[in-house]
């Protein structure tokens, strides 16, 4: 599929920033008064580095030029936000630049901002179980909490990521390699247009974090069932928050057990943030989309971008499975099993 026909705009086709770990290094220095040593990160729109200095450890980012600066700055004030009224969570910190401003802005137009580099192990690494899927819904549900009264122009910004979008990955099913997950995404879609996406506008909406992938997602390596920290809030955007917790969901799934794997999920979030009847009952599906999200993009963008395939295919054996799992439950059996772990939470 040539990439002028892709319904995924310009910011995911758009090439990544190329600067080198020398160049990276000597942006340290400039923007941030930090000398230190510069190892490059994967990322799929942006470019990131791993700085590591006498003073301990960031993460350097530089935005695609693509990216709307709105978008940018949004990501980091909601940082900003979280720091100012939950600094217990654990979540990146803003390092301000020599001149005390949250990002400086490049000759070629990218975004320059300096992170705390939050430590943990990955949680696709570790080892799973209903504890650790509880506490993942806590922390997520603590972020959504924290993030309900904060604001930005930008944060409404068109993000295909965005679950509520999912109707517009039509185009992008020929990309699915596999027949039978390309026709279960199509019988989602149908679904998700004539049941879901006319009731998403009655539920609660606010800023959400809409990206808790294991990758995004760091345990105590001494305790797996403690999360140690939550990265990466570059697809932060304004959206109906059930779509968050389904993004959670997407990643949560048990092929053996899908009911009751987003059963401790949702219990954990509903704790710290209790959730609407309405917005449970639309969680198996709108989970469902965007385990869909996740193949048809990632499908699409890894035959764009073969170089970086290995990266942007890391959830599709995951999304799949636990596709066709949830999809073979009974009608309402899993609303009815979501619904009975909020009343039990």
């Amino acid at each position: 599929m040539p990439q002028s026909a892709l319904p995924i705009g310009s910011l995911l086709s758009a090439p990544r920033p190329a600067f080198t770990e020398t160049e990276a290094q000597g942006l340290a220095r400039t923007h941030f008064g930090l000398d230190g040593t510069a190892l490059p990160l994967t990322s799929e729109r942006d470019q990131n580095f791993r700085l590591a200095t006498p003073r301990g450890a960031f993460v350097l980012k530089i935005a695609n030029a693509a990216e709307p600066r709105g978008v940018t700055e949004c990501q980091t004030l909601a940082l900003l936000h979280l720091e100012a009224v939950a600094p217990g969570l654990p979540v990146p910190r803003v390092i301000r630049t020599r001149e005390g401003a949250p990002w400086t802005e490049l000759a070629g137009g990218n975004l320059l901002r300096l992170l705390t580099w939050v430590e943990g192990e990955p949680l696709w690494r570790a080892r799973r179980g209903a504890a650790q899927r509880r506490a993942v819904g806590l922390c997520l549900g603590g972020i959504a909490a924290a993030l309900a009264d904060f604001s930005h122009p930008s944060a409404d910004h068109e993000l295909l990521w965005d679950i509520r979008h999912a109707a517009r990955l039509r185009a992008l099913l020929p990309a699915i390699p596999d027949a039978r997950t390309a026709v279960l995404a199509e019988r989602v879609l149908d679904r998700f247009e004539t049941a879901v996406a006319p009731r998403l506008a009655d539920l609660p909406w606010q800023v959400v974090h809409n990206d808790m992938n294991p990758h995004n997602i760091m345990v105590d390596p001494a305790n797996a069932d403690r999360v140690a920290g939550v990265i990466d809030f570059g697809d932060l955007v304004r959206t109906a928050r059930v779509c968050d917790l389904a993004v959670a969901g997407s990643y949560q799934v048990d092929p053996g057990d899908p009911a009751g794997t987003l059963a401790d999920l949702v219990a954990g979030y509903h704790a710290a943030n209790p959730l609407r009847p309405e917005e449970v009952e639309l969680l198996p599906d709108l989970v469902a989309a965007r385990m869909v999200t996740t193949i048809a993009i990632a499908s699409a963008r890894a035959a764009q971008q073969p170089d970086n395939a290995p990266y942007i295919l890391r959830n599709l054996p995951a999304s799949a499975a636990g596709l066709e799992a949830l999809t073979a439950l009974a009608p309402g059996a899993a609303a009815a099993a979501l619904l009975r772990a909020t009343e039990a939470a």
